[in-house]
């Protein structure tokens, strides 16, 4: 999350604390949507399964949302030695993120096929595959524009906004347990349908709508790099149910389960 000098003193002037409500608004619908299927669990010795790995997973994804809201409050500040120095931790937590998130991802997806759920467990691959992929390539795009801030701060909220599809997935896991309970996970039980996805792909895109307004009102025509996410992630969550019905989609997950047994 490093950035110019000169890019982000031109962010110190109407509006510069708007990054940090936004990434602030990131960590709180993150952490608030999975508190009751694992902080809380974890907190009460109720959780479930797991293990090392998903437990490190947790610690990287939730660590990126604070991450965020620290690298925002920084250049808010105007404390950008700091920012510039943070953000090389950025770019090695999410390196880690990648590799950590796809493991996770394969072992979930081995754990469905083995229960004979079949194409279901293939389906339910593009829930955390198109995640990470939309959020490597943002993170990506947002390194490369580290000259241009403009573009940088806005792909790293749209990065970030890849990874909210998985709490926003939550929310009908919560609806339909009464806010859920001891024990109670949506890894434990069969995977959601793919035609899911497309719910919460438009619910994780709302920070970006508001990235969106907010241009409006500030710069009297949204970015560029708000509309891109936003039709990477919605579209993304439209064609789901299209690509998972596909042979490739099928020999792609195949591959991806061989790879990592």
């Amino acid at each position: 999350m490093a950035a110019t000098t000169y890019g982000l003193s031109a962010t110190r002037g109407r509006g510069q604390w708007f990054w940090f409500w936004a990434a602030l608004y990131c960590a709180v619908f993150s952490f608030g949507l999975f508190a009751a299927t694992y902080w809380l669990q974890l907190a009460a010795g109720t959780f479930k399964g797991g293990g090392p790995l998903l437990h490190l997973h947790a610690v990287l994804f939730s660590g990126w949302t604070v991450l965020l809201v620290s690298q925002t409050w920084l250049a808010a500040r105007g404390h950008l030695e700091h920012h510039r120095a943070w953000g090389l931790l950025g770019i090695a937590l999410a390196s880690a993120m990648v590799s950590v998130g796809m493991a996770v991802a394969i072992r979930n997806v081995a754990h469905y096929v083995d229960q004979g759920l079949g194409q279901a467990a293939y389906a339910f691959m593009m829930f955390p595959l198109s995640g990470i992929a939309e959020f490597a390539l943002f993170f990506a795009l947002a390194i490369a524009n580290i000259a241009r801030p403009d573009w940088h701060k806005r792909f790293m909220m749209v990065a970030t906004a890849g990874l909210l599809q998985a709490p926003a997935g939550r929310i009908g896991f919560l609806a339909a347990t009464h806010g859920g309970g001891p024990g109670l996970r949506p890894g434990l039980g069969p995977p959601a349908p793919i035609d899911a996805m497309l719910v919460g792909a438009a619910i994780a895109s709302l920070v970006l709508v508001a990235g969106a307004i907010w241009d409006w009102r500030t710069r009297r025509a949204p970015h560029a790099a708000w509309l891109i996410g936003i039709v990477v992630i919605v579209g993304g969550g439209a064609l789901s149910p299209m690509i998972t019905a596909t042979s490739a989609w099928t020999g792609l997950v195949s591959w991806l389960l061989d790879f990592g047994r």
